[in-house]
C-alpha cells in the first residue's frame, strides 16, 4: 500500500513538474506554436504538423545556403580560370557592373509592370551625397580583388579577403554602428595572427597580389559598413538588394574607369581577342565568357539576399564561414595550391577567430531575429533535456509497475 501511495503522488507530481518545466521551454521555444503548460495527448497531430513545418524551414535553408555556395564559389573559381586567359580585370569588372545594372532595371520594370508599384527612384542630391562614395568603394573593392587574381592563388585570396571583418568592425566603431567590446580585441588578434601564420614562408606568396587583395579588404570593409548606414535608413527606400544594384552601379562604373583605361586602355586597344581579332569567333568567345561571370554574379547577389530574407544576417554568417573552408579545399585539392603545417594552422586560427566574431554578435545582439543563435541554443539544450527525462520517467515508471506488479 505504501508503494502504491508513493507511486500514485509521483504520477500526481510528474504533470506539476513537467508543466514547471515546459513554462521554461516556453520562453525559449523556436516551433511554429507556443507549447502548452499542460501536457495534452491530443497535441500529438499538432507537434506532427509543427515537425513537418520545421523539416521544410530546414530544407528551405539548406537549399538556399546550396545555391548562396554554388555561385560565391563559382564565381571565384570562374573568374580565376578566366583572367589566367584575359589578362584584363578591370574591364572584365566594367562589362560585369555594366551588365548587372542592365538586370537590375529589367527587374525593377517586371516588377513595377506586374504588381503596378512604382519603384523607388532618388533625387539628384541624395544620389550624389549618399551612393557615391558607397559606389567608388564598391568599384575599387571588386576591382582590385580581380586583379590580383593575376598574382595570387585562390587559397591566399580567401584568407586575405577574410580580413575584411577586422576592416568592417574598425569602420563599424568609427560610424558608431559596433559597441566597443574587448572581445573585439580577441577577434583582431586571432584573425591577423592566423593570416600571418597563413602567409609565413609559404612557397606560393606573391608580394603584389598580396597587397592588392589587402587594399580590398580595407575598401571592403568601408564599403559594406556605408551599405549598412545606407540600407538601414528607411527614408531611402533601398532595402531591396535589386534597387541597391541599380542605384549603385553607375557609381561603380565611373569609380573603375579611370583606372581601367591607365592602366587596360592601350594593351586592351591592341589585344587580337577584342579590338584586333582576326577571326569573328574570338571576339563572340570572349564576349560570351564576359556575359557569363556577369550572370553568375548578379545571381551570387540575389542568393545572398534570398539567404538573409528567409534566414537571418547570423545563418548568411555563419554559412560565410563554412563557404571559405570549403572554397580552401577545392583550391587545394583542384587548382594545385600548396599548403604547410602552419599555413593549415594560421587557416584554423583565422577560421576561429571569424567563427567567434559571429557567436559573439549572435550572443550580445538584442534583435528578435540576430539572437537566434541565443535561441535555437537553449531551445536545443532545454528540449533534450526534456526528451531524455521524460525517456527516464517512462523507464523509472516501468521498473516500478514491474516491482508492484511481482508483490502481488
Amino acid at each position: 500500500m505504501k508503494r502504491r501511495r508513493e507511486s500514485s503522488l509521483h504520477r500526481n507530481s510528474s504533470p506539476n513538474r513537467q508543466a514547471s518545466f515546459m513554462s521554461y521551454i516556453r520562453h525559449f521555444n523556436v516551433c511554429c506554436f507556443p507549447c502548452p503548460d499542460v501536457y495534452n495527448p491530443k497535441m500529438k497531430s499538432l507537434d506532427r504538423f509543427c515537425t513537418v513545418r520545421l523539416i521544410l524551414a530546414f530544407i528551405r535553408t539548406l537549399g538556399l545556403v546550396c545555391l548562396y555556395y554554388c555561385f560565391s564559389i563559382g564565381i571565384t573559381f570562374y573568374q580565376k580560370w578566366f583572367i589566367k586567359d584575359f589578362h584584363f580585370p578591370l574591364t572584365v569588372v566594367i562589362c560585369h557592373l555594366v551588365v548587372k545594372f542592365m538586370l537590375s532595371g529589367m527587374l525593377r520594370c517586371s516588377y513595377q509592370i506586374y504588381t503596378g508599384r512604382q519603384r523607388v527612384v532618388l533625387d539628384w542630391s541624395t544620389y550624389f551625397k549618399q551612393l557615391a562614395p558607397t559606389g567608388i568603394a564598391s568599384a575599387l573593392d571588386i576591382g582590385l580583388s580581380n586583379w590580383s587574381f593575376e598574382f595570387i592563388t585562390i587559397s591566399l585570396y580567401t584568407m586575405t579577403k577574410s580580413t575584411c571583418i577586422i576592416f568592417i568592425l574598425g569602420f563599424s566603431l568609427l560610424f558608431g554602428l559596433e559597441k566597443k567590446r574587448y572581445s573585439l580585441i580577441i577577434v583582431v588578434i586571432l584573425i591577423s595572427a592566423g593570416l600571418f601564420m597563413f602567409t609565413y614562408q609559404s612557397t606560393q606568396f606573391n608580394l603584389e597580389g598580396f597587397l592588392l587583395v589587402l587594399s580590398a579588404s580595407f575598401l571592403s570593409g568601408l564599403r559594406w559598413t556605408l551599405a549598412q548606414i545606407i540600407v538601414q535608413r528607411k527614408d531611402l527606400g533601398l532595402g531591396n538588394p535589386v534597387d541597391m544594384i541599380y542605384h549603385v552601379q553607375p557609381w561603380m562604373v565611373l569609380g573603375l574607369l579611370p583606372l581601367a583605361v591607365i592602366f587596360e586602355g592601350l594593351p586592351i586597344a591592341t589585344t587580337e581577342k577584342v579590338f584586333r581579332y582576326k577571326e569573328s569567333s574570338a571576339i563572340y568567345t570572349t564576349l560570351g565568357y564576359i556575359m557569363l561571370g556577369s550572370v553568375i554574379a548578379f545571381l551570387m547577389e540575389l542568393s545572398e539576399y534570398l539567404l538573409l530574407v528567409f534566414t537571418s544576417s547570423l545563418t548568411l554568417s555563419i554559412a560565410g564561414v563554412f563557404k571559405e573552408v570549403c572554397t580552401l579545399y577545392l583550391a587545394v585539392k583542384y587548382t594545385g595550391d600548396s599548403m604547410t603545417t602552419v599555413n593549415f594552422i594560421g587557416l584554423v586560427v583565422c577560421l576561429i577567430g571569424i567563427t567567434f566574431h559571429v557567436i559573439l554578435k549572435g550572443l550580445d545582439s538584442n534583435g528578435k531575429e540576430s539572437s537566434s543563435l541565443r535561441t535555437v541554443l537553449v531551445s536545443c539544450y532545454l528540449n533534450s533535456i526534456y526528451y531524455f527525462s521524460s525517456i527516464g520517467n517512462k523507464v523509472l515508471r516501468v521498473k516500478r509497475n514491474t516491482k508492484d506488479g511481482s508483490n502481488y
